[in-house]
């Protein structure tokens, strides 16, 4: 006789009868006779019911977890995860807490307290702190990169390891007269002990004296009361084109006669400055010179157009200046996007005969150079407007070890 939905319901209930209907049509137990159900077999074989039973005696089902997950779907059963400990008395048991040391200390060295002190064991496997790596100033990141700029450029570094310089070699090698202000006390910093350098070449000092007080090579010289005494004083380089001087007097002199060339230096320099937000009392500066035949001042813009270029800085301006050594001579300006204007950022010129023709060097040959800061275009570089964040005691070692990697 068919058995109505409706009384199977009333009999097992609503949601064993849909469950269980459901998994009687698929394994072929039952089928539908009008309205009602009815059996199409004998005997069945309940696989749920054997799953369970399996499951309670053993705690898993040899059916695998795919079996295992349809129960778990069905509500039919739940996974838990049992984790159970043994413990038993070791050589070390007490009811008390002690406190292990950690290091063996002078005080328990002399007290004897070590013999019956407890020691916690080393962890060899356990990660120690981090260590704090070291970290390139902003400076040195710039100026190694001005380094490869100039090696890319086919320059050479010349030696600017001596910070005490002459006012020889210093001034009258370029020209600059003895009564110039930036030879003043309020401009340069004199040596005071000891007060005077070693004689220079005489041959050589004797030709730049001339030139200076009586003139000479085309020029009517400064006609004015000449100082040894001046000349012999010791003093902080106030630029590193001192040691250019005595590069290209050497050059000019050297075995085998004038060969061209192409030097650089990246070197500290001082100067008696009031400091602001640009200008410092110590500072470094990137000097370059190039010495070849029939070479002018069009190749020296278009070689600081070049280098500077290759810095990411193009937006440059050219202002004719004046300087003792060169003529004509050139400053540089740069744009400053954080201050919002033009900053000077170098000088250049092509160097006079008053300065090239006492040392020696041959008719024809024609040297131009240029100096330039590196804190400025480092400041241009880092998005920094005072220099005094950049160099002193008020640089942050946070921003130091997190500054970027500069790449031009």
């Amino acid at each position: 006789t068919p058995l109505s939905i409706k009384d199977l319901k009333q009999k097992v209930g609503d949601e064993t009868a849909k469950i269980g209907q459901g998994r009687a049509f698929k394994n072929g137990w039952i089928g539908k006779e009008g309205d009602g159900l009815v059996k199409l077999t004998e005997s069945i074989d309940d696989t749920t019911r054997n799953e369970l039973s399996e499951i309670r005696a053993t705690g898993t089902l040899a059916a695998g977890e795919k079996a295992i997950a349809e129960l778990r779907k069905r509500k039919l059963v739940q996974q838990k995860k049992l984790v159970w400990f043994s413990a038993q008395k070791g050589s070390n048991f007490s009811t008390s807490l002690d406190k292990l040391e950690t290091d063996l200390t002078a005080e328990m060295l002399q007290s004897g307290a070590w013999k019956t002190a407890k020691f916690k064991k080393y962890n060899f496997d356990a990660e120690g702190i981090p260590p704090n790596g070291g970290a390139l100033h902003p400076l040195l990141k710039v100026r190694e990169e001005f380094r490869n700029i100039f090696m890319e450029m086919g320059f050479a570094e010349m030696p600017t390891s001596q910070f005490v310089e002459s006012g020889f070699w210093c001034f009258d090698t370029l020209f600059v007269p003895q009564q110039h202000p930036a030879r003043d006390l309020q401009d340069t910093f004199y040596v005071s002990d000891p007060p005077e350098s070693l004689p220079p070449p005489t041959d050589y000092y004797e030709k730049v004296q001339k030139v200076h007080t009586v003139g000479g090579y085309g020029s009517i010289g400064y006609r004015a009361p000449w100082s040894d005494a001046d000349s012999r004083k010791l003093l902080l380089r106030t630029h590193t084109t001192a040691s250019s001087s005595n590069l290209l007097w050497r050059l000019a002199n050297r075995k085998g006669g004038f060969k061209p060339v192409k030097m650089f230096s990246i070197d500290r320099v001082f100067r008696n400055e009031a400091t602001d937000a640009t200008h410092l009392a110590e500072f470094h500066q990137v000097e370059g010179v190039v010495a070849d035949y029939g070479i002018s001042l069009a190749d020296l813009i278009g070689f600081m157009q070049t280098f500077f270029r290759k810095m990411g800085i193009h937006n440059l301006r050219f202002k004719p200046a004046y300087n003792p050594y060169t003529e004509p001579s050139l400053e540089i300006f740069a744009f400053h996007p954080m201050l919002n204007k033009w900053v000077e950022i170098g000088n250049s010129g092509m160097f006079r005969p008053e300065m090239l023709a006492p040392m020696g060097l041959p008719d024809g040959v024609q040297v131009l150079g240029w100096g330039l800061s590196l804190e400025r275009p480092t400041m241009i570089r880092y998005g920094i407007n005072n220099i005094r964040t950049l160099v002193g005691h008020k640089v942050s070692i946070d921003s130091v070890e997190k500054s970027a990697a500069v790449r031009f």
